[in-house]
């Protein structure tokens, strides 16, 4: 252990041994509890930001912990590697996109090493390689032998700028979730996933999530998913054989209906106006709102808008005949893309109605009684709506609606449902939003979707034995929007599987998201060539304990995953339905941005560009550019993106402080849920923190090793009892302990940051103590010796997930050899924690008159409430503030608060 640290040098050789020793290598073991810790695959853009060190350092401290707690822990790293970025890559830079990706990991594996991120690297997993998708297609294949695959014609959402489909997840809020550009609607043939069959399992199972996932994902979900209960009830056109089904859940609304509003995207729009007069009007009226939809942002909210389409469909229930319109306020995506107005009882319907001058008829008026009171007569025949000023939308009671007239909302619902049933117009029934997932994709660099076309036969999959199809080397990228594997003769021509004919393959590849769906579970068992993993293994480690990742994959691949998860325990692989225990969706990197007005455009300037001054408390009070020395405009905190220029590069920032300072500090600047922002001065502090216990280690290293004086160091209780000093510092070593053991129980790594830098202060203090302790006999420095050891060595030991090579360097240093996790069953587990050392004795109790802070107490951990009153009330100091006034009341919080109030 050199006198100096010096984090380049200790990093290498730390990570070096690592690799050597096989150190983070596991295998299932029956005999220990398993740990599966998981953050989110990247995508090999080609290098690390620093949402991803944040990412990956949160991932890489719990596993560190619960391997010193025992656990046997899998941690794997894999790349999500194909999709959209390296078809655009390789159509930008005329590069093959295998190529591409292939440099980009090697890249990003070493950026990962060089932070020393405890990867089992012998379970690496890539999307792009054969190896990989086989798998893919052959879940497709299982998936289409259920059912649970089909293929159909379909208004798709399709981004012009990147020419491929989206789903409607990747699509929210009319906007490519990748590349931001407006997304239109496109009629394509396309594969699609049964998503919906599992939809109420999908809603249903998140009791079992609800403990260890955020409430705001859950949310998410629930509101993607939209499970609604209601009736469907079917409308008859006049002078036509069609019928427009509504979907409902207010069916005891149905005598208030005005009109029947249809989606501008509703498939029966157009045969419906076959013949019309208004045919093209009301066409490019729908086109101009599905066009205008595409720019929505998310709840965004638009003036409603309609068109009467001259067209009027009965209402079953009371005959009236309803004029249908198509209105911009209805989507397809919610019930059967078709409503019923009432807006004496609907909000959107109200205001619909008030625009256009329709009528409104109100059917439900408000009871205070569970049961309709008596001698209520209903007003069968009287417009009760007439001084109606906004929608009355509560559940009431039934008025001017026929036979059912007086009776509850809730008992009508029912009951009418059963009618339409009955009289077979419609029924009870559950919808939800979410849709089909479409997984073809008009692009090269995919799973390739194993189908082919045969005149004979028609659409036929190809054998198991023959997977994979893989993709050829290379292909045209034309950028008109058809698959360039399209444009491959060799790959389109094949025969077919069942008749030898010849056929043609398919010619689109999947969504990515198909590829993260499962990836995890590959983890268990990377290189079985005969299945996507083996039952057993699977069965040992998963569910995953952990997953770490950004809130952005909410309703897309935490979804998916979860849909992938029961369908694959359908088919046999797994025995549960949830893939993921305890979820944390970590909060984004954030940092100042600078910039000037060029041509009323702003050109951003990277923060290590631009010279700043601050104010005592951080404000910058002036900013120039280096380059120039001229003044910059401040802008706001923003995420750290290119289009702003604020990002860090990583490498820079280990070049210039080490890898574990620069772990240290993503750990400790923030609650890793929050925003975490950037700081080169919170960087600087936490080297000069590792500095301090480094420095602090090497002091006493041979002291330690040393026995000329006084033997194995050991403790003498009589000497604790005596000596106040060795008794704190041993109280708080295991105060510490406690406190950081119970904060990575919750994840949260800021505070046991926190509490490790107090023990150093602590350890500080007591070294000082020690070089004015010149004279004492033999027993106080073996006690001494072993309260300092006692706090070192659960120093270092605790220290080890956040900066994993200072800590080895100086776990050797004291004296012990073979790595950390070597020792872990010996010297280096986590240590416990002596409830009565960690108890504290004495507490500091603010007192407080009239809410503000007017003293301390320094009492006994154990004293009562009546003990706090009387010592606040005695305070010498509180006393100046209370003298002549009236105590109305006194306030104990036990070992926390004394507030006492006055007149």
């Amino acid at each position: 252990m050199d006198e100096k640290y010096y984090p380049e040098k200790i990093e290498e050789k730390w990570q070096k041994f690592w690799e050597e020793t096989r150190a983070f290598e596991v295998e299932a073991d029956s005999k220990r509890q398993k740990f599966y810790c998981l953050e989110m695959l990247p995508y090999p853009s080609g290098f690390l930001h620093m949402g991803h060190v944040r990412n990956y350092s949160i991932g890489d401290a719990l596993a560190w912990y619960k391997r010193l707690r025992g656990f046997n822990v899998l941690h794997p790293i894999g790349w999500d590697s194909f999709g959209q970025p390296a078809e655009q890559a390789a159509i930008k830079r005329n590069v093959n996109p295998r190529e591409w990706t292939e440099e980009n990991i090697t890249q990003m594996r070493r950026q990962f090493k060089r932070l020393g991120i405890s990867y089992d690297w012998r379970r690496e997993v890539a999307a792009h390689r054969p190896e990989y998708y086989k798998w893919d297609q052959w879940f497709f294949l299982k998936m289409y032998e259920r059912g649970l695959v089909y293929r159909r014609m379909s208004p798709v959402n399709w981004c012009p700028n990147e020419k491929t489909v989206l789903s409607n997840e990747q699509s929210s809020g009319g906007v490519c979730w990748r590349c931001g550009w407006a997304v239109e609607k496109k009629d394509l043939e396309q594969w699609f996933v049964r998503t919906t069959q599992y939809a109420e399992e999908l809603i249903a199972d998140m009791a079992e999530l609800e403990a260890g996932w955020p409430e705001r994902v859950l949310t998410m979900q629930r509101n993607w998913i939209a499970r609604s209960t209601g009736a469907f009830v079917d409308f008859p056109v006049k002078d036509s054989t069609e019928k427009i089904r509504v979907f409902t859940t207010r069916i005891d609304t149905i005598y208030g209906a005005n009109a029947i509003v249809l989606a501008p995207e509703h498939p029966s729009l157009a045969k419906l106006l076959e013949g019309s007069t208004l045919q093209a009007d009301i066409t490019r009226f729908a086109a101009r709102v599905r066009e205008g939809r595409a720019t929505l942002k998310p709840d965004e909210e638009v003036e409603k808008e309609g068109m009467n389409t001259g067209l009027f469909a009965t209402n079953p229930f009371s005959g009236e005949q309803l004029p249908v319109w198509v209105a911009n306020y209805v989507l397809m995506d919610y019930g059967a893309g078709a409503v019923m107005s009432v807006p004496a009882h609907d909000e959107r319907d109200f205001e619909f109605a008030q625009k256009y001058t329709l009528p409104i008829k109100q059917v439900i008026v408000p009871v205070t009684h569970d049961k309709e009171p008596s001698g209520f007569e209903p007003q069968l025949s009287e417009d009760v709506s007439t001084e109606m000023l906004n929608a009355m939308t509560d559940y009431g009671m039934l008025v001017n609606s026929g036979e059912w007239s007086a009776r509850l909302s809730q008992d009508a619902i029912t009951e009418m449902s059963a009618h339409a049933e009955k009289m077979n117009f419609g029924g009870a029934a559950v919808t939800y939003r979410l849709r089909d997932w479409g997984i073809s994709r008009q692009r090269f660099w995919g799973a390739p979707i194993p189908m082919v076309y045969c005149e004979t036969c028609g659409i036929v999959p190809i054998a198991e034995k023959d997977l994979p199809v893989e993709l050829p080397a290379s292909a045209e990228f034309t950028g008109t929007g058809e698959s360039p594997l399209a444009g491959v003769v060799e790959f389109v021509t094949t025969t077919c599987p069942k008749c030898s004919r010849p056929a043609r393959r398919d010619t689109d590849t999947m969504d990515t998201f198909v590829d993260s769906s499962w990836y995890f579970f590959r983890y268990c068992d990377p290189q079985n060539a005969d299945a996507p993993f083996d039952k057993e293994k699977a069965k040992y480690w998963t569910p995953v304990d952990q997953y770490i990742g950004g809130i952005e994959h909410a309703v897309m691949h935490l979804l998916y995953t979860r849909f992938w998860t029961k369908m694959m325990r359908d088919i046999g692989l797994v025995s549960f339905g949830e893939p993921v225990k305890n979820l944390l969706t970590q909060g984004m990197v954030v940092a100042e941005t600078f910039y000037r007005e060029d041509e009323g455009k702003r050109v951003y300037f990277n923060p290590a560009d631009v010279r700043v001054e601050r104010d005592a408390k951080g404000r910058i009070t002036s900013a120039v550019l280096i380059s120039d020395n001229r003044a910059v405009t401040v802008g706001d905190i923003e995420k750290m993106s290119k289009s702003t220029n604020n990002g860090v590069d990583p490498n820079e920032m280990i070049d210039a402080y080490g890898a574990d300072a620069v772990r240290v500090f993503t750990l400790f600047a923030a609650p890793p849920e929050n925003e975490l922002r950037w700081s080169e001065a919170g960087i600087d502090g936490a080297v000069r923190f590792l500095r301090r216990v480094y420095s602090m280690i090497w002091k006493w290293a041979d002291v330690l090793a040393n026995d000329s004086l006084g033997g194995t160091p050991q403790i003498n209780e009589t000497v604790l009892r005596n000596l106040p000093e060795l008794r704190r510092l041993r109280q708080m070593t295991h105060r510490t302990i406690a406190r950081v053991t119970t904060d990575f129980e919750r994840l949260h790594f800021n505070t046991s940051v926190a509490a490790l830098m107090e023990l150093m202060n602590a350890v500080g203090d007591f070294d000082a103590l020690q070089r004015e302790v010149t004279e004492a006999p033999p027993e106080y420095h073996a006690t001494a010796r072993f309260v300092m050891r006692e706090a070192l060595e659960a120093l270092v030991i605790m220290l080890a997930p956040f900066a994993p090579h200072a800590a080895e360097e100086m776990w050797a240093g004291l004296g012990h050899t073979g790595g950390i996790l070597r020792d872990a069953e010996t010297q280096a587990r986590w240590p416990q924690a002596d409830a009565v050392l960690a108890r504290k004795e004495e507490l500091e109790i603010p007192v407080q008159v009239n809410g503000k802070l007017r003293g301390r107490l320094r009492v006994a951990a154990e004293t009562g409430e009546e003990d706090l009153r009387q010592a606040a009330l005695a305070d010498e100091r509180v006393r100046g503030f209370i003298e002549g006034r009236d105590v109305v009341k006194v306030i104990v919080v036990p070992q926390r608060l004394v507030n006492i109030v006055v007149s």
